[in-house]
């Protein structure tokens, strides 16, 4: 039981390391100019993938855009073409000449 006092007697009496008031050399702490290269190239980089990205979705939605009219304009065009010449012609009338009236 003695060598267990002995032992926290030594524990005790360990002395702990205070802060120090030192100030850190500057060079060990700061990227220095490798760092800055390296940080630039990535914002660079991250710039240019932005900018490409925004371009390819842009190009998607106007293709996107075209398609569904020309899909709409194909599909006008076949439903007057299944109605025959005769009914489409009469389904859009003449438009009225506004010097004219009825009478």
């Amino acid at each position: 039981m003695s060598a267990f006092w002995h032992l926290a007697a030594l524990l005790a009496d360990t002395p702990v390391p205070s802060p120090s008031a030192t100030v850190p050399n500057p060079d060990s702490v700061t990227p220095g100019p490798w760092g800055f290269i390296a940080i630039a190239a990535v914002g660079i980089a991250t710039g240019l993938l932005i900018w490409d990205m925004t371009r390819r979705v842009r190009r998607v939605r106007y293709r996107a855009e075209v398609k569904t009219k020309l899909d709409a304009e194909e599909l006008a065009a076949r439903e007057a073409e299944f109605r025959g010449p005769a009914s489409s012609a009469s389904a859009t009338p003449e438009p009225k000449d506004p010097d004219q009236h009825d009478g």
